[in-house]
């Protein structure tokens, strides 16, 4: 008689019933005449390995599973994995960027391709590893989210949410990363804080017009009265100037009454086609921060969107999918020119205001860093800023790319 191991090893027991298991289709749902019993299982990223929060979560369904499998009824677990878009894309492009080759260079359907090994590669690992926990999934039924039948159901029931009036398309402001190309969710922002600074810059009024700037202390007394020809506002992104739609007071603000509804100028620019914006009022601005004005680029910030679309503003993109300022479109001239008809309360299209290309000549193309630099530089030497302050801001980053 042999003697027993001191140590259990599951390796020689649970792997050997396990292809036993499988093979006998003891795991596929056969009794078509019972209560049927159903269970999904959230499909795990196909880019990288199961975790322990996996190892919890399928334990738990594969108890469930087990236990109405065994009081006879039809259980089904149906197994799979997630594409994980961004993520798989990532890695892909990683390996291809070790052995020299970029997926810009490729084209879309050679990348593809390479995405397609990898899930081979990498589904295949992890449906290694449920087998291994001992989950009694229906392997029969393995689904994968880009599978053809799911993306067929998934344009159908889009289809009909559209002709039933549920759902539009239009077009929104989302979180855009600029490396990866792609839409990410806020789930998949990052907001890190940064040193960075805050710049104070003057939007002179249009044709030199003036008003009476007062500003009180909490009890009324008249702390600083001057007569201004603009409106100041603060930035830390001076480069978005370029695209602004209106500037933004609160409408309890007596500071800016006597200039509400009147237009000012973006102090960018070649100056003989300066462009000129409408001082609006909302909720939005805090009068008690900084200048209480607020300059709003509805294309390119989520506060300033809100703003934008409450009150009719126009959004115009400024940048390319790779965050360099735009080099395509009209001349800034003629852009410029349309722009401030638009300002006047002429009418035009979504699709005429982002074909319009803001950005003045000498700006395009380059990097958003490289542009705030010079537009810094150009609007200080006008002497239109007021001043510059060094502050901790909150800056959104792609969690994966870091950009």
């Amino acid at each position: 008689m042999s003697e027993l191991p001191k140590t259990f090893d599951p390796s020689a027991i649970e792997q050997r019933w396990y292809e036993h298991w499988e093979s006998e289709g003891l795991f596929r749902p056969e009794r078509p005449d019972e209560e049927p019993w159903t269970i999904v299982m959230p499909p795990p990223n196909v880019t990288g390995s199961l975790h322990i929060g996996h190892a919890l979560d399928n334990t738990l369904q594969d108890v469930l599973t087990r236990r109405e499998r065994m009081r006879g009824k039809d259980a089904l677990w149906v197994v799979g994995t997630d594409h994980a878009g961004i993520a798989t894309q990532m890695v892909v492009e990683r390996n291809l960027e070790s052995q020299r080759v970029k997926r810009a260079e490729i084209g879309r359907e050679a990348f593809l391709e390479h995405v397609w090994e990898w899930k081979a590669q990498s589904g295949g690992a992890i449906t290694r590893q449920l087998r291994r926990l001992g989950a009694s999934c229906d392997w029969s039924n393995e689904r994968f989210t880009m599978d053809e039948g799911f993306s067929k159901a998934v344009i159908k029931v889009f289809v009909e949410l559209y002709n039933r009036k549920l759902i539009y398309r239009a077009k929104r402001l989302v979180n855009w990363d600029p490396k990866f190309q792609t839409a990410i969710s806020d789930l998949e922002v990052e907001n890190r804080e940064v040193q960075g600074h805050m710049w104070h810059f003057k939007y002179p009024l249009a044709g030199g017009e003036t008003y009476t700037y007062v500003e009180k202390d909490e009890d009324g007394n008249v702390t600083l009265q001057e007569e201004r020809d603009y409106i100041s506002i603060a930035t830390t992104r001076p480069e978005t100037m370029l695209g602004d739609g209106a500037v933004a007071v609160h409408p309890g603000d007596e500071r800016y009454r006597p200039i509400v509804g009147k237009l000012c100028e973006i102090p960018v620019g070649p100056k003989e086609h300066r462009r000129l914006i409408p001082i609006i009022t909302d909720d939005y601005p805090d009068p008690n921060f900084g200048s209480g004005a607020v300059k709003i680029t509805g294309a390119h910030d989520l506060n300033d969107y809100g703003v934008a679309q409450r009150n009719g503003i126009p959004m115009y993109r400024l940048m390319d999918g790779t965050a360099h300022m735009r080099a395509d479109g009209p001349s800034y001239e003629e852009s410029a020119k349309r722009a401030v008809e638009i300002a006047r309360g002429a009418m035009a299209s979504a699709e005429e205001v982002d074909a319009l290309n803001l950005v003045p000549e000498e700006y395009r193309g380059l990097d958003r860093y490289d542009a705030r630099k010079a537009v810094v530089a150009d609007i200080d030497a006008e002497g239109l800023m007021v001043k510059v302050e060094d502050k901790l801001i909150m800056q959104p980053f792609g969690d994966r790319s870091g950009w």
